[in-house]
């Protein structure tokens, strides 16, 4: 995932509140971190009253769980969505999901905005936790589904096992804010699946 739209020249004030608010935990959230953003650059960046920001979002977690489940929704994750693609075979959805995200030099990779809200909350956000991990288990379910489209004679282990990968890439570029280990992922992948499926698979 790459930055999200800049909500710094959002309407000040009026209807739209709440959507300015998620847009700025958003971008906030997911370039600064969930700790390091405090409620009043959520309020500034919005162009919010505290009484408008807590109508809507009684507490800074309440903003954390909703900014989340929008993923789920709204705005799913650019790399997971790869896997609903009409245009692609089974094998090219398992491997589209491996295409490095572009960014600009300016802007860190930051990766799965679950999986760092999960880090940062240590254990103290238990529903974040399980927004989390019911997501992960979907994106599981998913890609494992989409192996038994491709053909697989063991879609579960060739599912959960592109899905470590697919994890694991996100996590090291994310800490090395180099977005190059995704080759190495797809290189990984596309030998599973000329195990599982055939050279051509991925064709």
């Amino acid at each position: 995932m790459g930055a999200t739209t800049s909500a710094a020249g959002a309407t000040r004030g009026g209807r739209g509140a709440r959507e300015r608010i998620l847009r700025a935990a958003e971008e906030l959230f997911y370039t600064r971190g969930i700790h390091a953003t405090g409620v009043a650059a959520l309020m500034q960046a919005a162009h919010v009253s505290p009484r408008t920001f807590y109508a809507h979002f009684p507490t800074k977690n309440a903003l954390v769980e909703e900014y989340l489940r929008r993923f789920e929704s709204e705005r799913p994750i650019a790399a997971e969505a790869q896997l609903e693609r009409a245009d692609l075979t089974p094998a090219q959805r398992l491997l589209a999901i491996f295409t490095p995200v572009e960014t600009d030099s300016a802007t860190p990779f930051r990766g799965c905005p679950f999986h760092n809200a999960v880090i940062e909350g240590a254990g103290e956000l238990p529903e974040v936790a399980r927004l989390a991990q019911r997501h992960k288990q979907a994106f599981r379910d998913r890609v494992v589904a989409t192996a038994a489209e491709a053909g697989a004679s063991d879609p579960q282990a060739l599912g959960r096992q592109l899905a470590v990968i697919f994890e694991g890439a996100n996590a090291l570029a994310a800490s090395c804010n180099d977005n190059r280990v995704f080759s190495d992922a797809r290189q990984a992948a596309e030998a599973l699946l000329d195990v599982a499926l055939g050279p051509a698979a991925g064709e």
